[in-house]
């Protein structure tokens, strides 16, 4: 089964050109119809245009009210009758109106093994240079289901990432960004074919 995909992107979007590859190569069905991005400088521009997919610039500051910029969310979702949201290194809170809307069909991919080194200030680097500073031996990649609160939603599949004793907090980022580009469309995939099923906090396939 082939879902219209919208990405959330505010940084280089690694994870949003390891989507197209993998719908490209038929490795998933599904194509992105959308992409949202908070930031001016994030590499989503370039990528959608090469691509030819749309691109919007939604910045909540750029609304006169909370509501507007829900309303006008929620409208590019419906115009292009998305089927499942891609957090891809998305630096903002979705408001609880959208992910409760999209309950369930709302993912993120974290760089760690969660619920370690998650929530609120836990991105990118940050991330990295915790899990070094901690000692410990092994990290990854998290894929999970959004919920109202950061990082606490049901796990879907992760995947381990050593970390070796001379890492710096680049390094390990660059491997792990490497497990996240085979993860993502993995899960994807486990969604393309309705083998997703999700009971409290809890994620199984069927």
């Amino acid at each position: 089964m082939s879902l219209n995909l919208c990405v959330l992107v505010s940084g280089k979007g690694s994870n949003l050109k390891a989507i197209i590859r993998a719908s490209a190569s038929g490795k998933i069905k599904s194509k992105i119809k959308l992409v949202i991005t908070n930031k001016l400088t994030s590499g989503a521009f370039d990528i959608c245009n090469r691509e030819g997919i749309r691109c919007v610039y939604m910045a909540e500051e750029n609304f006169s009210s909370r509501s507007k910029y829900i309303n006008e969310f929620l409208r590019y979702l419906r115009k292009y009758k998305i089927d499942l949201i891609l957090l891809a290194g998305y630096l903002r809170k979705l408001p609880e109106e959208i992910v409760k809307k999209y309950r369930n069909r709302i993912l993120n991919i974290h760089p760690s093994l969660l619920p370690s080194f998650g929530g609120k200030g836990m991105y990118g680097l940050n991330v990295h240079r915790a899990v070094i500073d901690s000692g410990v031996k092994i990290s990854g990649v998290t894929v999970h289901i959004v919920t109202e609160t950061y990082d606490s939603g049901p796990i879907v599949m992760q995947k381990a990432v050593i970390v070796k004793d001379d890492d710096t907090p680049e390094s390990l980022s660059l491997r792990t960004k490497k497990a996240e580009h085979i993860l993502y469309p993995k899960v994807i995939s486990l969604f393309e074919s309705k083998k997703i099923k999700v009971k409290n906090q809890r994620v199984s396939f069927v």
